[in-house]
C-alpha cells in the first residue's frame, strides 16, 4: 500500500505538503492539491479514515478491454474516473466480467446486493445480456461507446468518431489520396458501427469511391489486418484507416511482409493514440482519444445521474496526431 512518502517522492515535494493536499489545507494552491490527490489515486493511497468508514460505492465493469498497465487502452480511462471519484469520496471497485457472468447475474440484483450506487461500463458488446437489462434499469449507469435510448438512468460517453474520421480523411485527401479503405473492429459493436458510418459519411462528402469491400470488419488486435490488407491493396487502395492502433500496427507489419512501404506506397492511420503508437516504425498517424478525460467524463456523467441530473450523451473532441505513417500518394 502506498504511503505519503511515496506520493512525495513521486512529485518531488515534501511529506508535509502532501499531507496538506490530502487534508484540504488552505495554504497550498488548488492545482497542487489536485495533483496530490490524483497521484494518491494513481499509487493506490488511502487514509485510515477512508478505510474505517462506510463510503459510497461505485463499480467499473470491464469486458473485452485490457486495463492493468499504462500501455493498455483502459488504464487511463479507469485512472481518470478514479481520480475524480476520489475527490467526491467514492469507493471504486473494478470488476472484469464476461458474457457468461452476465447470463448468470441480473444487473440490478448484482448492484443492489453489493451496495453499488452506480456503475461505469467499458467494452460491452451489443449482444451482451446486460445491454437488455440497461433498457429498464433505474440504477445510475454510464456506458463507454454504447447507447441506450430513452432510459433517463443510463448515459453514453465517448469520443466523436464522425469528427475524427472526417479529420483523417481530410488529411489523406490533402496528400492526394482518393482510394481509402477502413479495417474496422468487431461486428456487434456500437462504436464500430459508428466508425463505419463516419467513414461512409466522410467518403460521400468528399466524393470518394467506396464499397462494402473497402470497409471490412476485423477485431481490435494486430492479427485482424492480415486477412484484409492484401485484398485492399489489390483494389488500388493507397491509404488505410484502422479501427484502433493495434489494427494499424498489424497493417504496417502486413504491408512490409507484402513488400509495400509505409508511407511511400501506403499511408496508415490508427485510432486512439495508445502509448505504443509513436514507437512504431514508422511512428503512427492516429486519431487521439484523451482517455484520462474520458474517465473523468464517465465519473461526471455518473455523479450527475446519481444526483438526478439525467444526461443523454457526452462526446469528447478527437485530435488528429500526424506522424510518419502518412505521406503523399505515390504517382
Amino acid at each position: 500500500m502506498a504511503t505519503i512518502k511515496d506520493i512525495a517522492d513521486r512529485l518531488g515535494i515534501s511529506v508535509s505538503t502532501v499531507s496538506k493536499g490530502l487534508n484540504g489545507a488552505s495554504d497550498i494552491s488548488e492545482s497542487l492539491r489536485q495533483t496530490v490527490l490524483d497521484t494518491a489515486v494513481e499509487l493506490g493511497y488511502t487514509t485510515k479514515q477512508m478505510r474505517g468508514k462506510a463510503r459510497k460505492k461505485l463499480c467499473i465493469f470491464v469486458e473485452n478491454m485490457e486495463y492493468e498497465t499504462p500501455e493498455q487502452f483502459g488504464y487511463d480511462i479507469i485512472l481518470g474516473f478514479r481520480q475524480f471519484a476520489f475527490r467526491e469520496d467514492y469507493e471504486v471497485t473494478v470488476t472484469p466480467i464476461t458474457p457468461v457472468f452476465q447470463a448468470t447475474e441480473k444487473y440490478d440484483t448484482y448492484m443492489l446486493k453489493n451496495g453499488y450506487v452506480g456503475a461505469f461500463h467499458l467494452g460491452l458488446a451489443l449482444q451482451d445480456d446486460w445491454m437488455t437489462h440497461f433498457q429498464s434499469t433505474a440504477i445510475p449507469t454510464v456506458l463507454l461507446d454504447n447507447n441506450i435510448k430513452k432510459n433517463p438512468a443510463v448515459s453514453y460517453i465517448g469520443t466523436d468518431s464522425f469528427e475524427g474520421i472526417d479529420d483523417a480523411i481530410e488529411h489523406l485527401t490533402s496528400l492526394g489520396h482518393r482510394r481509402i479503405g477502413l479495417i474496422n473492429g468487431s461486428r456487434h459493436s456500437f462504436i464500430c458501427d459508428q466508425r463505419r458510418q463516419a467513414y461512409i459519411d466522410s467518403m460521400t462528402a468528399h466524393n470518394l469511391p467506396f464499397s462494402e469491400e473497402t470497409m471490412p470488419y476485423g477485431y481490435f488486435v494486430p492479427e485482424a489486418a492480415k486477412p484484409h490488407v492484401g485484398n485492399l491493396l489489390s483494389m488500388g487502395i493507397t491509404a488505410i484507416l484502422c479501427g484502433n492502433d493495434l489494427i494499424a500496427s498489424g497493417v504496417i507489419d502486413e504491408c512490409s511482409a507484402l513488400g509495400y512501404r509505409v508511407p511511400e506506397d501506403v499511408s496508415v492511420i490508427g485510432f486512439d493514440d495508445i502509448p505504443m503508437s509513436d514507437k512504431l516504425t514508422p511512428p503512427l498517424t492516429t486519431i487521439r482519444q484523451d482517455r484520462i478525460e474520458l474517465g473523468k467524463c464517465g465519473f461526471y456523467a455518473l455523479n450527475s445521474q446519481i444526483n438526478n441530473v439525467s444526461i443523454s450523451r457526452t462526446l469528447l473532441r478527437p485530435r488528429l496526431i500526424v506522424r510518419g505513417s502518412t505521406g503523399s500518394v505515390k504517382t
